[in-house]
This record gives structure tokens, sequence and C-alpha cells, in this order.
């Protein structure tokens, strides 16, 4: 159940009446001249994310103006939680009415979405405000994204020192357990024994062991769909060591994990038709006696040799081994997700995942489902001709380029190597993080590229 999306509405609740500005005029049409001069008097034009209180008896809130873009705006209202005074609000009767079935789903998302607060370790004393469920939102589908938003998020906010490997594995036996899937957790030098070398070899100098964290669910005759997520629980560099500066948000080297576990919850939540497998290496980078170092070679699940030409380009090291699996099984569609180069976001910014992908009807599913949901995603190519800079004299490729130039590209090319070229594979390159508060989306950990990817699964199998 989400907390602030009520049933039914009770005395006091406050009536919500969203207004664009084109629709401000007409609805003052329909006022007494008292409100259409206290609308006047407050300045209120009905501009996206503003607000305005008409007065009732006793000083009370009589209705509450609401400015949006459009009445389908997914944040339309995503403000309004935390920038009400606690209490219960429902939207306006007619305009709940006029809603269609999308319009109504993406209010109340936005609602839900911006009732989050990350509460682990500082309370809050303010209460959010309430909502009455909008008659035609999809009250299953907002549930499932919510939820699973709030898991991603609260996943990536957590630091790291109460969330490493084990804990990470926990998360994923907590949702195994929640809806009757198979899970396999292969730790420590059980990775060697069964031939996970590079992921072995990137997490064997923390105490905290590393492992590879593999649920299954779904009837195993339904098609094949695998979502592999980079478990980096922090990422000091390694012996290339970071500055503070590139250190400090490290906790959240996990975001791809987040997602995969994220959207796995909206798949199973969904109940639709697939056979689901999350495949999570989880490892922490950092620096002991025993890390791997500047040009060493690692084995790979592959067979291929890896000379590490940067111990700071470890991500995309721990999915060739997972990626390898993955496609081992030839599923139907096969997703990756990692917070993995800080040149997808030079080139992208914040906001948006970079996708790669060796098959132009899945990038184009995708990019339509970006733009639907509200979650968009930008497409960067798989430049053949950049492959070479990752040739190594000794070994079958090297982890980086010399160059340093198109490092999301390259980084996508090295993950190329290890997926076959008949099997439907997307890697998303996202950030995973707002670096300041807006509407719906509170500073802290972020979900950019779920919506879309769970859109597109739908889609396709559901």
């Amino acid at each position: 159940m989400l907390a602030t999306l009520l049933a039914t509405a009770g005395p006091g609740t406050v009536t919500i009446t969203p207004l664009n500005k084109a629709g401000l005029a007409t609805w003052l049409e329909g006022q007494t001249p008292a409100t259409a001069a206290w609308v006047k008097a407050v300045n209120f034009t009905a501009e996206a994310g503003s607000t305005a209180f008409l007065p009732g008896e006793g000083g009370a809130i009589a209705r509450v103006l609401a400015g949006v873009s459009a009445l389908d705006d997914l944040w339309g209202l995503a403000g309004l939680p935390s920038g009400l005074p606690p209490g219960n609000y429902q939207l306006d009767e007619a305009v709940d009415a006029a809603l269609d079935r999308r319009a109504a789903t993406r209010l109340a998302l936005g609602w839900a979405l911006g009732s989050y607060r990350f509460g682990r370790y500082k309370a809050s004393e303010k209460a959010f405000a309430n909502l009455v469920w909008p008659k035609h939102a999809d009250q299953g589908e907002v549930q499932r994204t919510a939820t699973a938003t709030t898991l991603l998020r609260d996943l990536v906010n957590t630091p790291a020192n109460d969330l490493g490997p084990a804990e990470l594995a926990a998360a994923a036996a907590a949702l195994a357990s929640e809806f009757e899937a198979g899970l396999d957790v292969i730790v420590g030098d059980g990775l060697l024994d069964r031939d996970y070398p590079a992921i072995h070899a990137v997490g064997r100098a923390s105490p905290r062991a590393p492992r590879l964290i593999d649920l299954r669910w779904g009837n195993p005759t339904h098609p094949k769909v695998t979502i592999v997520g980079k478990g980096v629980c922090f990422d000091s560099g390694g012996l290339d060591i970071k500055p503070s500066s590139g250190m400090l948000l490290m906790k959240k080297d996990m975001g791809g994990a987040a997602h995969a576990l994220a959207l796995g919850r909206m798949v199973m939540m969904a109940g639709l038709p697939v056979r689901l497998r999350v495949l999570i290496p989880a490892v922490e980078n950092v620096i002991s006696g025993n890390a791997f170092k500047p040009m060493d070679v690692l084995k790979t699940r592959k067979g291929l040799t890896v000379e590490v030409g940067n111990t700071d380009a470890e991500g995309r090291l721990i999915l060739c081994d997972a990626l390898a699996e993955a496609d081992s099984e030839k599923p139907a569609l096969l997703i990756d997700f990692a917070t993995l180069t800080g040149a997808a976001r030079v080139a992208l910014g914040p906001d948006l995942p970079a996708l790669f992908a060796n098959d132009d009807a899945l990038a184009n599913d995708l990019l339509a489902a970006g733009e639907e949901q509200s979650d968009p995603l930008w497409r960067l190519p798989l430049w053949a001709p950049y492959r070479k800079g990752l040739d190594s004299k000794v070994a079958d490729l090297n982890n980086v380029t010399s160059n340093g130039m198109a490092g999301a590209i390259t980084a996508g090319l090295f993950l190329q190597e290890f997926v076959s070229k008949d099997t439907p594979w997307a890697h998303l390159d996202t950030f995973a993080w707002n670096s300041g508060a807006r509407p719906g989306r509170p500073e802290g950990g972020e979900a950019l590229g779920l919506r879309a990817a769970y859109a597109v699964i739908a889609k396709r199998f559901g």
C-alpha cells in the first residue's frame, strides 16, 4: 500500500483543482467575483508548480489551485505531498471525471514519487499530504512503479558502511522471498571455483567478500528476460585511486544493481509471462595488499583475457563475467544497467542515461518508451572503428583506451565483446542520482531508465 494515496475521501478533505494557463481563464469565468478577485490578488497565473489557497470559513483552506503544464504531466502534482499542509486532498470532481486512464495514473504516480523521504538515519516531523486516488488511475501500475522506485532510492541512498555486497545480496534475498523466486549467491573464492574470475579479481581486496547474486523467477518455458546490474558498493578507484572529489558519491556506484532489482520487482509484481533472471556482480573496489593492479592480465568467464589499463574502470570487468553468463542462455532480451562512465555524464549530463544497443528495434522501442514514460534516454553509437583502441599487446583486449576519448562508447564496446551478436542487448549507462531536488525527484538516489525498460518488457512479453 502507498501511504499517501487514500481509497476514499473523509471529512475535511480539501479539493485540488489543477489548471494550466489556458484553462485558468475558463475556470475563473465560472467563479464568483470574490473568488476571481482573490486569485488575481495572490497573482496566481497557473504557472507550473505554483499553488494558491482559496480561503474558507474560519480560516480553513477551501480549495487548492495547482498550476500544471498539462493535466497529464507526471510531475504536475509531485511537489504537493511535501508542499501542502498535512491533511487529506482530492482532485476536483469535474477534472477527475474527465481524466483518462493515462493522465490519472501519471498524476497519482507523481504524487507517490513525491512522497518519498529517506529517513533511515534522520527522522522528519513533517507529514506528507495525502491524495484520494484519482478515479481512473491504474492503481497496480502506480503501486509497481512507486514501490520499485522506493527500493531503488533506498538502496542507492544507503551509505557503504551499511550496504556492502552482503547487504545487497540480502536485499535480493528479501525480493526473492516476497515473490517466491530462486536465489543463488556465489561468495568469495567460490567465484573462482565456478569460473567468475574477473568479479573475484576486482573484489578480492575488500574484507567484504565479492559475490554474484543470481535471482530466477517465472515459468522456465516462458521467454527469457535477463537483467544485469553493476553492484560496486563502493569504488575507491583501486590502486588507480580517485581524488576525494571523485570518491565522494561512490556509495551510489551500485546504482545499476539497484535498477536491476527494482526492474525485477516490477516484472514479478506484474506477473509478466517471462522467465526472469537478475544477475548482480557485487563487490567493493578498494585497496589492500592483494588488490588487482595496473597491467595485470585477468581471465574472464568467456575465456577472453583482459589487460588492466586502469583499476578505476572496474565496473566493466565485473559486468563482463555476468554478461557472459547471461548470454550463455540466449535470452530473448538482455538489459544491463551501470553507473559506468563519467564520459556519459560529460556528454549527456545527469538526467539522460546513455543507451547503447546492438539491435535497432530494441533501441527504438526503448527511446519511444522513454518519451512515453517521461523517462528519457539518449542513444549513443557502438562505433566499431573505436574498438581498436581497446587492443592490447599482451591480452585479448584492454579495459580502457590510451587516449581517454569517447569513454562511454569504448566502455560499451568492451561490454559488447561479451554478448553474442544475435542476443538483443541494451546497455544503459545511468547516473542514478539527483544532484538537486525537483518536484517528485528529491536529492539523492534516483531511477533513470527504469520506467522505460519496464514498459518495453511489458509491451514485448506482457
